[in-house]
């Protein structure tokens, strides 16, 4: 075993740089940070369903996602992020009815009578495309309310085609035929059958009675818009009848 001699010459220990001590400090701090997702990534994940819903397909196409009618991760995302565009509730993903229906008013947005199937009068004329389940009003060519999405007649109560008139409005409707159920904004077109708001969905059961039925802040704009006389064209077939 040896000694240092007394008196040997004890090695200085040179003290850190400052600096070179903070730089340091802040990388091991760094490397403990844990990196969070965006916040946007975060709430596009929240509630998003895995299911394939019964239309998968056609919102792939509508929101150019690769279509293979199977639901995945980034469908999910992508379907929640256009039903919370378009206030469509629960916004989780699911390619449900009401999220299939909202898909067909906003491609209709730009010009729903490209078909051609709607008179284009001088005058005001309101519009029902059975087959799409959108009514809207125009005058000439302009579209001056809609397109919105509405329900029709079930199988056996259809709403009747053809070319009607509004003839009778009557804002706090009640029916004497379906257990005093409120019609808010009523407008009747065609012997009992009305445009009217409909508390509640528009997208369960398999149809109305044989109106038109919109949501009530539709059926309210509407009653604004049209006025006794107005002519009505019906045309296609609800789907399902």
């Amino acid at each position: 075993m040896s000694f240092m001699n007394i008196g040997q010459a004890v090695p200085r220990v040179r003290p850190v740089p400052r600096r070179t001590a903070i730089t340091a400090a802040l990388l091991v701090a760094a490397s403990a940070v844990v990196v969070l997702p965006a916040a946007g990534t975060a709430r596009a994940a929240e509630g998003c369903r895995v299911e394939t819903g019964p239309y998968q397909w056609e919102l792939e196409a509508h929101l150019r996602r690769p279509q293979d009618g199977r639901q995945s991760a980034a469908d999910c995302a992508a379907i929640a992020a256009f039903q919370r565009t378009e206030g469509v509730r629960p916004a989780d993903g699911y390619a449900g009815l009401a999220t299939y229906r909202t898909m067909l008013v906003v491609q209709a947005r730009a010009n729903p009578n490209a078909a051609g199937k709607c008179p284009v009068d001088t005058g005001r004329t309101a519009c029902v495309d059975l087959d799409r389940q959108l009514m809207w009003v125009q005058e000439g060519r302009k579209v001056t309310y809609g397109p919105v999405a509405v329900r029709t007649g079930r199988a056996g109560q259809t709403t009747r085609t053809g070319r009607h008139k509004v003839y009778l409005r009557s804002k706090d409707h009640v029916s004497t035929l379906y257990a005093n159920s409120p019609m808010p904004y009523s407008q009747f077109f065609s012997g009992g059958q009305a445009f009217h708001g409909r508390p509640g969905t528009l997208f369960d059961g398999g149809g109305s009675a044989g109106c038109v039925n919109l949501t009530v802040p539709d059926a309210q704009r509407l009653w604004d818009v049209l006025q006794i006389g107005d002519p009505v064209q019906v045309w296609g077939r609800k789907p399902g009848t």
